[in-house]
């Protein structure tokens, strides 16, 4: 693995994407990137930190409430954005109770977009572009589709929402370490792709790395490090421990190769980064 941070982040030329983009964020904005920052990428289920997002801002000016009902019986805006309201990956019929399995669930985050736009009283896609995508700056990112898995936009929009997640603008301190505390601890599950974890950390829209192995984030990764990654090969992940970030776009279909490809990029950055 090369030594230098531009030449780590280069080496995930050899991931065999077509086209990769990545960034290494801190406080004060992008520190390296490699790849071209303006191509569009599917984003897929990275789509789900800005949905979450959009709906804390909701929760932040009291348009919605983290207990308001949604998702199926007894559930609330709480249980989605942390995969507890027994909704399966897909559909909207419930696989089990409330708040006793964690189960990854697409269904439930666009649950949780539609409620936005009822209550927004706008589609779902306008009320994130007002929400999170404009006040960012994040001009070139649009939804196609989904709120669970539709955004499509470029590495310069995606180390922004990065650079939001590691300090906070959108929403305040009491609402933003939400999407980092662990709700509904204890809970175990399956983190596609990866394996069943007991317990499988979540906060309120980003998954929570703790101690599981393997992993898809790095062994020098804290514990307290949050994220989430995508069926297109993108991730993006926070270390408040090192007060850093790294966005990563590729179109790549996510596959056994990134958990061989991730974890030492990983490693490598907060390693040059520590120097």
């Amino acid at each position: 693995m090369p030594t230098t941070l531009d030449a780590i982040l280069a080496s995930a030329d050899a991931w065999g994407a077509a086209h990769v983009a990545l960034a290494a964020v801190g406080p004060e904005g992008t520190i390296a990137s490699h790849g071209d920052p303006e191509r569009s990428f599917r984003w897929a289920s990275v789509t789900k930190l800005a949905t979450a997002l959009a709906v804390l801002t909701a929760v932040d000016d009291g348009t919605l409430h983290l207990d308001d009902p949604a998702g199926p019986p007894g559930a609330t805006v709480r249980h989605l954005l942390a995969h507890a309201s027994g909704l399966p990956f897909e559909g909207d019929t419930a696989v089990s109770r409330v708040g006793a399995r964690r189960i990854y669930s697409n269904g439930g985050f666009d649950a949780l977009g539609a409620l936005l736009a009822d209550r927004d009283g706008r589609s779902f896609a306008d009320a994130l572009q007002a929400r999170v995508l404009a006040p960012l700056g994040m001009t070139g990112t649009e939804l196609h589709g989904r709120p669970s898995e539709g955004l499509h936009g470029p590495l310069v929009d995606l180390a922004a929402l990065a650079r939001e997640l590691l300090r906070p603008t959108l929403v305040a301190p009491a609402i933003a370490v939400l999407n980092r505390t662990v709700a509904y601890p204890g809970l175990k599950g399956v983190l596609p792709g990866v394996g069943t974890f007991d317990p499988l950390d979540w906060g309120l829209g980003a998954e929570l790395r703790g101690d599981k192995a393997p992993h898809w984030t790095g062994r020098r990764n804290g514990p307290a490090t949050f994220g989430h990654f995508g069926g297109s090969g993108t991730f993006v992940w926070v270390d408040p421990a090192r007060d850093v970030a790294v966005a990563c776009l590729t179109d790549r279909d996510y596959g056994p190769w990134a958990l061989q490809a991730w974890p030492p990029l990983s490693d490598a950055i907060i390693e040059a980064l520590e120097r």
